[in-house]
This record gives structure tokens, sequence and C-alpha cells, in this order.
């Protein structure tokens, strides 16, 4: 049997893309390979956010094109929204790849795949949205999780944020129909799914172009399918999240108390230059909500530090930020010019080591947040879906979603159960069995 290995870089979009690509190929007798060494197809699934991801993929393939002298006949593509971006710079680059495709075409895999079983370049790279994208969706997902599943409820993004790839790599935003969101999510609890995490680039602009349902509605569609324990969903733009959403996420069970809401700066002029939309009072209201809404709410942000025009002034007020909402996370990187935004053509104002010393102090801060809000948990008792054994101990994850490593004599995996926190680590906490303990 025919083996394949997928290398997925970026987010939880590519994540899934990867999950139903891999679902692709077991349809079509493939079984997934240990390591890349012995597989008979590679795809290198890419991410084109910052400028790291690109130089890691490269950095890939050029280890994976030694598989060519053991299997000549190997197939390697690349996909993703660098592929999408700069699919044929890279086939120059690296002229050894059988197959180049884009973000809205990974259903045609099956005829991309033939055509390289033939000797063929398979290359297809589509500017328009394909009108059949959603035949993607039919197909099933293979998952190492098997416990929590990602379930896509809009491709793209409307936005346009002066830094931002995503609108020319994914397209405009289109929304699935709910019945077939639904139906999808239907099909993982019935294979024992646990956890739905519903994502999109912008997921509480689900349904503007439909213009029957609204994010929060389908929120409550999904809660109302039996064997659905509990909700999560990824990623939202602070301008979409309304009240009615927060309502929602307070009055259904199933919705776990986290959320992860993009700042990207604090500073109102460098927010105006990035076109986000909102000013950092606007930002701090939808926190206030969600806090007044959900008191023990955990929350994540992405940060971009040294974006172009940034001061330390600007840069003080996004400290600021972090200070006031203690967030239990934080994503932050320097800026990355991206080819084709507008932010590409701002002037740099700072010295890359001043941005970096920056980006240090703030992650440094950050880490002292994370780890005081860790502690809070020390003595509590939390709810716990079990997702994996490793190391000899077993790994899961709060409704807020802290992992937790905790023991146990009996097999727990898929289990929710409650444990009594006994440790606080900066990344991680440390628990015991609850009822064990009484």
């Amino acid at each position: 049997m025919k083996k394949y290995y997928i290398r997925t870089f970026g987010c939880q979009m590519n994540v899934n893309d990867s999950q139903k690509m891999a679902g692709i190929l077991k349809s079509l007798g493939y079984e997934p390979a240990r390591d890349w060494e012995e597989a008979d197809v590679i795809l290198v699934n890419t991410c084109s956010v910052r400028e790291k991801p690109d130089q890691k993929v490269l950095s890939a393939l050029g280890e994976f094109k030694k598989i060519k002298n053991k299997n000549p006949d190997a197939i390697i593509g690349v996909c993703g929204c660098l592929a999408q971006r700069a699919g044929y710079e890279i086939l120059q680059k690296a002229p050894f790849i059988d197959m180049v495709f884009g973000t809205t075409n990974i259903h045609h895999l099956p005829q991309l795949l033939k055509e390289a079983e033939a000797g063929n370049k398979a290359v297809e790279i589509i500017e328009d949205i394909d009108a059949n994208e959603t035949e993607l969706d039919k197909y099933p997902t293979v998952r190492d999780n098997k416990y929590t599943a990602y379930v896509t409820i809009i491709r793209g993004c409307d936005k346009k944020c002066t830094y931002c790839i995503v609108p020319y790599t994914r397209g405009k935003e289109r929304s699935r129909r709910i019945g077939e969101i639904l139906q999808e999510v239907q099909w993982l609890v019935e294979d024992g799914v646990k956890e739905i995490h519903l994502i999109g680039q912008n997921v509480t602009a689900y349904g503007k172009d439909l213009g029957d349902v609204k994010f929060y509605e389908l929120l409550y569609a999904v809660a109302n399918i039996d064997g659905v324990e509990r909700i999560r969903f990824t990623t939202g733009h602070p301008r979409d999240l309304d009240e009615d959403t927060i309502k929602a996420m307070a009055e259904i069970p199933q919705v776990c108390e986290y959320l992860h809401l993009p700042i990207q700066a604090g500073s109102d002029k460098i927010l105006k230059a990035m076109d986000r939309g909102y000013t950092q009072k606007e930002y701090l209201h939808k926190i206030e909500l969600l806090k007044k809404y959900i008191p023990n709410i955990a929350l994540s942000t992405d940060i971009i530090v040294g974006f172009p025009g940034e001061t330390y002034e600007d840069y003080l007020e996004t400290i600021k930020v972090l200070k006031e909402v203690e967030y239990d996370q934080v994503f932050a990187f320097k800026y990355s010019p991206r080819p084709g935004t507008p932010a590409a053509e701002m002037r740099m104002t700072e010295k890359p080591e001043t941005v970096s010393k920056w980006l240090n102090d703030l992650i440094n801060l950050q880490k002292d947040i994370s780890f005081k809000k860790n502690r809070e948990y020390e003595n509590k008792i939390v709810e716990v879906l079990v997702e994996e054994e490793k190391d000899g101990k077993f790994v899961g994850r709060t409704r807020t979603n802290k992992l937790v490593h905790f023991e146990s004599r009996h097999n727990l995996l898929g289990e929710i159960i409650n444990l009594k926190i006994s440790k606080a680590n900066r990344f991680s906490l440390e628990g015991e069995l609850a009822e064990e303990l009484v």
C-alpha cells in the first residue's frame, strides 16, 4: 500500500486542510507514513503570514528532495497560502517539485496526483474562487486527536488589514451553508468527537454573505446536536464580535470559557495604519463585555511589534493593554513585510535590534502574567477533556484551554473528568483525579 506524509505550517485552517487532504489520500488507498523517508507522496501545506514560515518551507523542501534518491517515483507537492501567492516562484527555486496547487482547489488533489504519477508537472493555481471548492467538505478528516475536531464554517476574509496577505491568498469571505456545517458536526459526533472547534479566517463574520443566519445562531444550532459536549471557535475579528455573540457564549453550556481575540497593537495611531477598524477603547469595551458576561473567561491575542511608524510611545500603549487585560496567552511577533500588501510599502522607523528588544521585553512580561494566571488554578477543581497519553501521563485540556498533565491507573482517553490542580507551571498545569481524593 502506498503511503503519504503531510507537513503543515500555519494556522488551524491549514491544519484542517491537511486533515482533509489526508482524507482524500485515504479514500485513494494511501495510508499515513511514519516519517517522510518512507512516503510515496509528500505534501507541504504552507503558510505565508510571515517571512519565517516561507523560509522554513524552502528548508523542508531541501530535505524532502533526498527522497528522490531512494524512491525516484515519489511525488512532492506544495500547497497552501505560499503556493497560492508564489507557486511558480517556488517551482523555479525547487524544480524537483511535482505538484503545486493553491488554497481553493484542494479538492482537485486526485486529478493532480494522477497527472504527477504520469510524469507531468501538476501545477494548478486558480486566481479566482473555485465555485466547487465545497467539494472538499465531503471528504472525511484524518485527525491525530480523536476527540476534538476542526469544522470550517467560513473561508477567506473581507477585512483589508494593511499587513495581511490572507485576503490575497484565501480570497473574499464565503460562509458555508448551515445545513452542511451541522451535517459535518453530526458525522464527527458519530465518530466519537466530543469537542467541536469552529474555524475560519474570521468566524465572527459568519453568515454576512448569506444574509439569513448570524454567527450566534450557528452556535445555538451546533449546541443542539446530541453528543456535542464542547464548542470553541477561532479566529474572530474584534469588529465583528457583537454583544449577541457574547451573550450566546455565556448562555450555551457547551461553549468553552475561552476566546482568542487579536488586538495586534495598542496604539490608536498604529491600529489606524493597520486599518484594523477599531480603537484601543473600542477593543477594551469588547473585553469588558466578555468579562461581564463570562467572569472566568480566559483570553489570548495576537500582537505585532515594530509595525512601520511605531514609536516607543506606541509600543507602551500595547504594554498598557497587556497589563490591563491580563491575557492567558499572547502570540507576539516582529512585523514581517508581505509582498503585495500596503504595509510593505511603508517605511520602517525603528532598527531591527530595537524591535527585537521590545518583543523580548513584551514576551517576558507576558510570561509573568501567564504564570500568575496559571497559579490561580492551584487547588481548584476543573473540568478536563482527556485528549492523549504521552510519556506515561494523560494530557487533557480545561474549558479555558489550559493543558493539564496527570496520572491514572485507568484508561481515560476521551473522557471528560474533574481534576484537582496540584501544581501550576508557566505553560501548563498538573492535576490529580478529584474522585480519587475523596
